[in-house]
């Protein structure tokens, strides 16, 4: 399969670009214990992020993949208030990227490729973990979580890009560690580079059949034929 048409690549931020889970985990942790919940730790918050805060403080109360109907809305809404004030409050001193992600992001930009972020992170997070680790100014669009009524798998914000940039679906490619970066790809119409080393609950991301997997980000430079 050629990759040579592609003009806007877009990526997804946690597990792909940043391991961010250390910063989670602790404000989940936090979050529940504080509610007299057991204590939840880095390798469950691993499997549980992916679909936004929401879910994951639901499956961190739950300790399960799949949230408790038990737990009532004002403790999911109390419980995602007290998520979201710990995780800022750690200022994102325990997330770091993940090797070669700046050196990738600025060799596509030199290269003329428009790059966007599709994130189901909460979105008023996401310009601070940016500006932190230096990478604001690559993206001609930033996506986050509830930026759009529907998180991905919706192709929601992979359509909203495409209309934007007046681009064929072939044009675009989603770079991801999650089943659901790999189906919004998929329910947009356009191709998928997924990324062995994120969070994915666990399975295997080549079980969700992506157009290309790589271990490692600098697979893309060759896939998109930049030179270094």
């Amino acid at each position: 399969m050629s990759f040579d048409s592609i003009k806007l690549i877009a990526f997804d931020l946690d597990g792909t670009l940043l391991d961010s889970v250390p910063d989670l985990a602790e404000a989940a942790d936090k979050a529940v214990q504080s509610l007299g919940y057991p204590s939840v730790s880095l390798e469950q918050v691993k499997s549980y992020v992916g679909n936004g805060a929401d879910l994951l403080i639901g499956r961190s109360l739950s300790q399960n993949m799949q949230v408790s109907p038990e737990l009532s809305p004002e403790l999911l809404a109390k419980a995602r208030c007290l998520f979201d004030e710990y995780y800022a409050q750690g200022e994102h001193r325990l997330s770091h990227l993940y090797p070669h992600v700046k050196a990738v992001l600025a060799q596509l930009h030199q290269a003329g490729f428009k790059l966007a972020l599709v994130t189901n992170k909460p979105s008023k997070f996401v310009p601070e973990v940016l500006a932190k680790h230096a990478l604001d100014t690559y993206f001609v669009d930033v996506i986050g979580g509830d930026t759009f009524v529907n998180k991905k798998p919706d192709p929601e914000a992979l359509n909203w890009l495409l209309d934007k940039h007046d681009l064929e679906s072939s044009e675009m490619l989603m770079v991801g560690d999650s089943k659901n970066d790999i189906l919004a790809a998929k329910n947009a119409g356009c191709r998928s580079l997924a990324l062995t080393y994120g969070y994915n609950h666990g399975e295997p991301i080549a079980n969700s059949n992506p157009d290309y997997v790589a271990d490692s980000l600098r697979d893309l430079l060759e896939l998109v034929s930049v030179t270094a």
